[in-house]
């Protein structure tokens, strides 16, 4: 058959059944990240059915809320809110019960007049149905003025109600019980650490409601004494700079805004926005709540005459930086992209900005001093900026001369030759005698050496200006091949520009070798977390003892308690033990067995679970304040004695 002059493949022509029509029920089964995004565990499924209930609250309905997940991975959660009317039939013959789990966009949240004012987090009328249609079973019960309804679904599809009189004197409210099903979700349990979080951020949101987690067994109550100021006090703790923090408490009709700013040691700068007590991630709210604080604080500088008139403003990076807010907004008729509610799209901020310009003016004014050493610590940024500035381009290589090359490495690294970069190796080693025994020992096809001069310069304890002024850093930055972000000085990870699949920490066995391997991998962490998430990084364990048989066989010991294992098993025999004291006094065979052949080298992958925690315990350890790495290591010197 042809059209146009082309021929079409009978096999590719649709007919007229190839064209369906799916029910709402169908294709939320069919594409169930539609609406739940991410499906590889079920918690967005708890989300929706929590979020129902926290609107339940915040309309002055209750202030408990109750979930329950057992064993057999069966979530419960009841709220004390007004509960549905129970037993009321719509003209499609439906109680309104059961239409609000399984009729998509049925709610009573959409206007702005209604009950919920239209500043529900529930406002597209999908999360409890999305619960209902990926569960192999789904039933809720609700209790209002004495009534009782209870409905049951199974794999999506109404099965049966029932109804009763109760006692008007059990509490109203909603219970919902669902099974997630595993042909949606690549585990149909919860991640229960993202659960816990939730919980302890909604009860810091939401001041006087209580939330009892109970989860296979053992129950948690979160409450929260101080709100917002609880979710700052945990996530900059040990690292506050100033003593007053910017607090405000804004409520204008519908609209409401509370937040807290703080400064840190940090370097970088967060911002934690939630709108109607949902997390998101970009929008108008964020960018108008930046712009406010750099205009007002670059103000109040050039009025106190710290900045000169001639000066250029400080920018937002620079102001930012060390900065925390957490910020929660309360908006009627927000816009969101998706389901799952993570980004802006509308949401008019005009009754907000005046608001927040009157109390951070209010805030500057009264605490002038810790505001000095806020506008100290943007100048230092601005200069580490543009310190870093001339050190990227350095790493650039955007010298005259240099532009004319096509690869501006480092004259130190031995490189690889081979054309598969990611199975490329970069092993970084301490000290010039051990990398000249790696180069002869390695395999040039995949494996590149770069030395390095002992200790390289602590990332978390100076700053950027001095980490980029560093001949190792820059250099390292060049073999590795990643672009550098232009706001923050860090490497933009992208796997295809990566020029090594693997970086090999390498350093003697002993207490100073581990010293430059946790530097090593502080610098990584610092420069491009991503490489260290994504399994790039490894660290070496060369062994601390060699074993000479009566044959002339080599035999290597990780440690003490090897050796003393290998004395155990070979008692009578004739050996000959060395202690390996450094790579450098290892000839190339010694190497190749103990660092380049995979078959014999011992390596270990740098594995991050939680980001969160694995950032602030390197900030505990390695950043410039002691007084919680003094608690750390006193805490946890046990454990550093018995390895």
């Amino acid at each position: 058959m042809k059209i146009g002059g082309k021929s079409l493949d009978s096999k590719n022509l649709y007919t007229k059944d190839s064209i369906e029509s799916l029910s709402p029920l169908e294709f939320t089964r069919l594409r169930p990240q539609v609406y739940a995004g991410d499906c590889t565990y079920s918690t967005q499924l708890l989300v929706e059915i929590l979020s129902n209930a926290i609107d339940e609250f915040r309309l002055g309905h209750g202030n408990q809320i109750d979930i329950d997940i057992n064993k057999d991975n069966i979530i419960r959660v009841r709220d004390y809110g007004q509960g549905f009317i129970p037993n009321s039939y719509r003209e499609d013959g439906k109680t309104i019960l059961e239409a609000a789990f399984s009729v998509l966009n049925t709610s009573g949240k959409y206007r702005e007049d209604g009950t919920y004012e239209g500043t529900s987090l529930g406002s597209f009328g999908i999360g409890s149905k999305i619960t209902t249609f990926l569960s192999h079973w789904l039933q809720v019960c609700t209790c209002r003025d004495g009534e009782q309804e209870h409905i049951f679904f199974k794999e999506g599809v109404f099965e049966k109600r029932t109804s009763a009189k109760v006692d008007a004197k059990i509490p109203s409210g909603t219970l919902v019980e669902w099974l997630p099903s595993e042909e949606f979700f690549t585990h149909p349990e919860v991640e229960i650490n993202k659960v816990k979080n939730l919980c302890e951020t909604i009860t810091a949101l939401c001041l006087g409601l209580t939330i009892n987690l109970t989860y296979l067994g053992e129950k948690t109550v979160y409450v929260s004494s101080k709100g917002i100021n609880d979710l700052v006090d945990k996530a900059v703790k040990g690292k506050e700079l100033i003593k007053n923090r910017f607090n405000m408490q804004f409520a204008q009709g519908k609209n409401k805004m509370d937040m807290v700013l703080t400064y840190t040691s940090m370097y970088s700068s967060t911002i934690v926005p939630y709108v109607n007590t949902g997390l998101t991630e970009s929008g108008q709210h964020i960018t108008q709540v930046k712009t406010i604080i750099t205009r007002e604080f670059n103000k109040f500088f050039k009025d106190k005459k710290w900045l000169k008139d001639k000066d250029e403003n400080l920018t937002g990076d620079d102001i930012q930086e060390g900065m925390y807010i957490v910020f929660n907004i309360t908006a009627p008729n927000v816009g969101y992209d998706a389901q799952v509610k993570s980004r802006i799209t509308k949401i008019d901020m005009a009754p907000f900005s005046a608001a927040l310009a009157e109390n951070i003016q209010y805030w500057l004014v009264n605490n002038e001093k810790e505001i000095k050493s806020i506008f100290d610590k943007a100048a230092a940024a601005k200069k580490a900026r543009e310190a870093a500035k001339k050190a990227r381009d350095a790493a650039r290589g955007v010298g005259k001369k240099e532009k004319k090359k096509l690869l501006n490495l480092p004259t130190k690294l031995v490189d690889a030759n081979g054309k598969n970069r990611l199975n490329c190796e970069l092993l970084i080693a301490e000290g010039d005698s051990a990398a000249s025994g790696l180069v002869e020992a390695r395999d040039p096809d995949i494996q590149a050496i770069f030395p390095i001069r002992g200790k390289i310069i602590a990332a978390y304890k100076n700053s950027p200006d001095k980490i980029f002024a560093n001949a190792e850093v820059v250099n390292i930055i060049k073999a590795l091949g990643l672009d550098i972000d232009k706001k923050t000085g860090k490497l933009i990870y992208d796997k295809s520009k990566l020029r090594y699949g693997k970086i090999l920490l390498c350093a003697d066995g002993d207490p100073d070798g581990q010293s430059i391997k946790n530097l090593l991998l502080e610098f990584f962490w610092w420069l491009c977390p991503e490489l260290v998430m994504n399994g790039h990084v490894y660290s070496t364990l060369p062994p601390l003892f060699r074993i000479t048989t009566k044959k002339n066989e080599y035999i290597f010991l990780t440690d003490a308690a090897a050796l003393e294992e290998y004395k155990a098993k070979h008692k009578g025999e004739s050996y000959l033990v060395n202690r390996n004291k450094g790579l450098g006094e290892q000839d190339a065979h010694e190497l190749h067995q103990c660092l380049i052949d995979p078959k014999t080298r011992n390596i270990s992958q740098i594995i991050v679970t939680n980001t969160i925690e694995a950032d602030n315990l390197m900030e505990c350890l390695m950043g410039p304040s002691v007084p919680p790495r003094r608690a750390y290591l006193l805490k946890h010197a046990e454990e550093a004695n018995n390895e």
